[in-house]
């Protein structure tokens, strides 16, 4: 998705300490000066954690949504049924930014992988919409995935529109350990590959191939099997071309 808007996100979705980077997101939309933005919620990687939790992960989207003045649902996409019920895929390829907030990221991948809903995401954002992703939202368009119990950065795949990369949210949570943490990550980096650590209420945002710019209130780090790069927000950030 060469052209689409993206949002990565390292914690903080539907926060006010996101309103920045959310209307940035909507005034970037298909919709800005013709009508309120269509923004859909998926609270998918929370699938597995039953209705009381994506259901408060889409009410929450809700909410914040209409604060900013958008035209919002909140998709109770938590399945591969529902992921691959036509309704809800219309719904998306209407979209104008569609928003997966946090949870597991390897079901949400292995959810969406192949369905409906997805197929309709990228009509969407092939004409336009934006892609805002939370933590594990984040975490499925890097090339791989984390798999933490293995402590492994390539274990799994993820969708790749980040080719090279391994997405890292909550990086701060690893300030106390940043010392063993960090050479950790880069021994575990194939030759070519990085990490995009993001920290919690901040945001990457950019393009595929283009520059990006940290929004929010803390770091993203940008770590090779060489160095490690630190950006605060405001500073302008290209990524490795792998």
């Amino acid at each position: 998705m060469q052209n689409t808007l993206i949002a990565l996100l390292g914690s903080g979705e539907y926060m006010p300490v996101m309103n920045e980077v959310d209307r940035h997101l909507l005034d970037s939309s298909p919709a800005v000066g013709r009508r309120p933005a269509k923004v859909a919620c998926l609270p998918t990687a929370a699938g597995l954690e039953g209705e009381e939790s994506w259901g408060r992960w889409n009410r929450l989207g809700v909410d914040h949504f209409k604060n900013l003045g958008a035209d919002v649902v909140g998709l109770p996409v938590i399945d591969t049924v529902s992921a691959n019920d036509p309704a809800n895929a219309v719904i998306l390829e209407q979209s104008d930014l569609v928003y997966f907030s946090g949870g597991n990221p390897h079901y949400l991948f292995e959810t969406l992988h192949g369905s409906l809903v997805w197929q309709a995401a990228g009509k969407a954002f092939a004409s336009g919409a934006v892609y805002a992703g939370c933590s594990a939202g984040a975490m499925i368009l890097g090339e791989h995935m984390p798999e933490f119990r293995s402590m492994s950065l390539r274990k799994k795949h993820g969708f790749g529109w980040l080719r090279g990369a391994v997405i890292l949210p909550h990086f701060d949570q690893l300030a106390r350990w940043r010392g063993i943490a960090t050479p950790m990550i880069q021994v575990g980096l194939g030759e070519g590959d990085y990490a995009l650590g993001i920290d919690e209420d901040t945001a990457l945002v950019g393009q595929v191939g283009k520059i990006w710019q940290v929004m929010g209130r803390q770091m993203v780090y940008v770590i090779t099997r060489k160095e490690v790069k630190t950006f605060r927000a405001g500073d302008v950030v290209t990524l490795p071309v792998t």
